[in-house]
């Protein structure tokens, strides 16, 4: 099976934002909410206006599903009374309301307990310069174009083998959304953004045999509809996913190697992540505790953070407090470099703030073992006799510990070729082993959000079957 190339789908077209509100009129009422915040005495305040937009479509088997639209607003306002903090947000932009949230936000601050890292940012660690990522990119879409994208890639999917019996759906979606934030350490910025995705999941059966049915799906998502992968393509790659996973069986309980597929091993990066980002830290809650400039990962393994990739899906000038952010190497040679902190954990820490108020950006993992030529069949070869892995089930991750067991389908591997697919089973182990065991990296890289990684080996894990 061959993922989707990115091709872009006809009649995309850049057009005006759709957006009701300007830029202007955001920052006019971030300063009203500021002006009051003051007048009512508080120390410092912090105030963001967003909106958003959008259409979701979906259709199955041929016929019209849902239409949804959807516009939401926001006003968000934080006051800080010394180290005592209250919030308080409203959908309501009219003069008196803005008045009444700042005003609530101050009560709830006069009444809460004093915390001494509570505050905002440092005014150094403010960002000076906001670079347009150009992470905005409207579709020009009707429901009725829509809905027939979304037939024409279920429609792709039903037609690529009589066993696709069946559907799930087909859909479509279009967002977009814009801000403006500030505070009264000095920072003002905001921007507008895009996300559109296509997506459908067929049904595959054998005839005849009516216990020996398999689901499965495929998606494409990106900043810039043009950039999509045709819905032709999403739905064949979809189709022959759910096909591959007909004839499934159980297997022996054993230990194995086992070869995460991407999408999977993204949230191998994900799950170290939260494993060293401040709440986790100052909680001691993480099995990763103290493990700044110690080795979490093999030699071989780097992670590379970048803010400031155009139109990446965990791109940002700065981040959810106004901070600068920064591209660094977050594990070096499998040594951790740094850690994802917010100003409070880094605070709590006795730490700076690495700008990951909000989570992470671009996350890239790579192995410096990794061949040009080292896609999914050779690291079949390498992953030789055992489990490669497709789907997870369940969220059986305790980050304190690091145990995983999670429920899991996919191929038994032998002598580097797939024999047959698997299901009903469960793989387990601990998360710190499991990072330590990655015995290579394929060059299969694909982007899922806003980590790209190829698929990933691990040397050894449990499998629970029958």
């Amino acid at each position: 099976m061959k993922k989707p190339s990115q091709a872009a789908p006809a009649s995309l077209a850049r057009v005006d934002s759709g957006f009701s509100y300007s830029r202007l009129f955001f920052e006019d009422l971030v300063d009203s909410a500021l002006a009051h915040a003051k007048k009512l005495g508080a120390t410092d305040a912090g105030a963001e206006a967003s909106e958003g937009c959008g259409l979701s479509v979906s259709v199955r088997k041929g016929e019209l599903e849902n239409v949804e639209r959807n516009r939401d607003k926001s006003l968000g306002v934080t006051v800080y009374i010394g180290n005592r903090r209250g919030n308080a947000s409203t959908s309501d932009f009219s003069g008196a309301a803005i008045e009444q949230t700042v005003q609530a936000a101050y009560d709830i601050a006069r009444f809460t307990a004093e915390d001494p890292v509570a505050g905002l940012p440092d005014v150094g660690d403010i960002a000076t310069e906001q670079p347009d990522l150009d992470l905005f990119h409207p579709w020009a879409i009707t429901s009725e174009q829509a809905a027939a994208l979304a037939q024409r890639c279920e429609t792709a999917a039903l037609q690529t083998d009589r066993r696709i019996t069946n559907s799930e759906g087909a859909g479509v979606s279009a967002q977009q959304s814009h801000f403006f934030s500030a505070h009264t350490h000095g920072f003002r910025g905001g921007y507008a953004s895009s996300r559109h995705s296509l997506s459908v999941a067929p049904i595959a059966s054998n005839p005849g045999k009516k216990q020996d049915m398999q689901r499965d799906a495929w998606y494409s998502s990106m900043r810039d509809a043009t950039e999509l992968a045709s819905p032709e393509a999403i739905g064949r790659y979809a189709a022959e996913r759910a096909l591959s996973r007909l004839k499934s069986r159980k297997i022996a309980t054993t230990e194995c190697p086992v070869l995460f597929e991407s999408p999977l091993a993204a949230g191998l990066l994900g799950a170290l992540v939260q494993a060293v980002s401040g709440g986790a830290l100052y909680r001691k809650s993480t099995f990763l505790l103290d493990s700044l400039g110690k080795p979490v990962l093999p030699e071989h393994i780097d992670i590379l953070e970048d803010p400031f990739v155009k139109r990446g899906k965990g791109s940002s000038p700065f981040d959810d407090e106004g901070v600068r952010v920064r591209a660094r190497k977050v594990v070096d040679a499998g040594r951790l470099e740094g850690y994802f902190l917010s100003t409070y954990s880094a605070r709590k820490l006795g730490m700076k703030t690495t700008g990951n108020a909000g989570g992470s950006h671009n996350l890239t993992l790579t192995s410096r073992l990794t061949r040009a030529g080292d896609d999914l069949d050779a690291m079949l070869q390498k992953l030789g006799t055992g489990l490669f892995v497709i789907e997870l089930m369940g969220q059986g991750v305790n980050y304190v510990t690091g145990d995983y067991s999670r429920g899991a389908s996919g191929f038994w591997v032998e002598n580097g070729r797939i024999a047959y697919p698997v299901e009903e089973i469960t793989i387990a182990g601990n998360l710190k082993d499991m990072l330590m065991g990655i015995t290579a990296v394929g060059a299969d890289a694909y982007n899922h959000g806003a980590k790209t990684v190829g698929s990933v080996l691990v040397s050894r894990m449990k499998v629970a079957g029958s």
